[in-house]
């Protein structure tokens, strides 16, 4: 039996029960090191966003830790972005951070159903942590379902849609706030059901957006009809992060006191645990 712990009663039974009989996927990270016949792991030949991370396939970045050093949990993933100045010249840009990006790509497709990860992140601007799922083809006709980005602020995340005429700056978008007293560096499911019809985001099994297919073809081709592979990765700076905070320096979107962080050791994501369900 699969028991999966959500930081809520009710929602732990509800995915408990539809779980048992409807788990196309499960990954929950108890073992010694990331399972590759269920993950790729993005190597540094790879840039995107103007973000000020190299992503490589290391230990150093990605790793599964238990007992205290998972921070509530028994077993998890982490994602980490390490100092190493001048560690790579890619595309005539110098690279002074690391960090690690995973995806199912080709092990683990999914065309409509749930897919949810518990997740852990760190505070301070300039992080651009993202759960999300992309088709197989060319981007964006074959769509983009972002279930949560962060950039930094740590009382709310990010949900969107992209695809043909709606990428990017795309309208399909919304961010939501976290109640009184909670934030993004306590653990929570971030979630998405999708149907041939729309798309219900949620937060802790809260729905918090609601895309519809008419919504999406006001815009363009409804690019939700085939399948997608999930992405966990921890960027630093860059596009998104920028437009929030319009830090250039001492790097584009990510500010000293977060550099400072970093050299620290304190850029982690973790994750608990991730479930796709029919």
């Amino acid at each position: 039996m699969l028991v999966i712990s959500t930081g809520g009663g009710v929602l732990a039974q509800e995915m408990l029960v539809k779980s048992q009989k409807d788990t196309l996927f499960f990954e929950d990270f108890s073992g010694s090191s990331l399972d590759r016949e269920k993950w790729n792991v993005q190597g540094p030949d790879f840039w995107v966003n103007n973000e000020q991370q190299i992503y490589i396939d290391s230990s150093a970045t990605i790793f599964t830790v238990k007992g205290d050093r998972a921070q509530g949990v028994d077993d998890a993933l982490i994602l980490k972005a390490v100092y190493s100045p001048n560690y790579i010249n890619y595309r005539g840009n110098n690279f002074d951070f690391i960090s690690g990006r995973i995806n199912t790509r080709d092990k683990v497709m999914f065309t409509y159903g749930t897919a949810a990860a518990r997740m852990k992140l760190p505070k301070s601007a300039g992080y651009w942590p993202a759960f999300w799922a992309l088709g197989g083809g060319n981007w964006p006709e074959t769509g983009e379902i972002d279930i949560m980005e962060y950039v930094g602020e740590t009382d709310w995340i990010g949900v969107a849609l992209h695809g043909p005429n709606y990428s990017g700056e795309t309208p399909l978008v919304n961010k939501y706030f976290f109640p009184e007293g909670e934030d993004v560096t306590g653990w929570h499911v971030y979630s998405v059901d999708w149907t041939p019809e729309r798309f219900d985001f949620k937060v802790d099994g809260r729905l918090i957006y609601r895309v519809t297919k008419p919504m999406v073809e006001h815009y363009g081709k409804w690019a939700f009809d085939n399948p997608k592979y999930l992405i966990l990765n921890l960027a630093l700076g860059g596009a998104y992060p920028y437009k929030t905070n319009g830090v250039e320096e001492p790097y584009n979107g990510l500010p000293s006191s977060t550099v400072e962080l970093i050299k620290s050791g304190k850029a982690e994501v973790l994750i608990d645990w991730v479930l796709i369900t029919k």
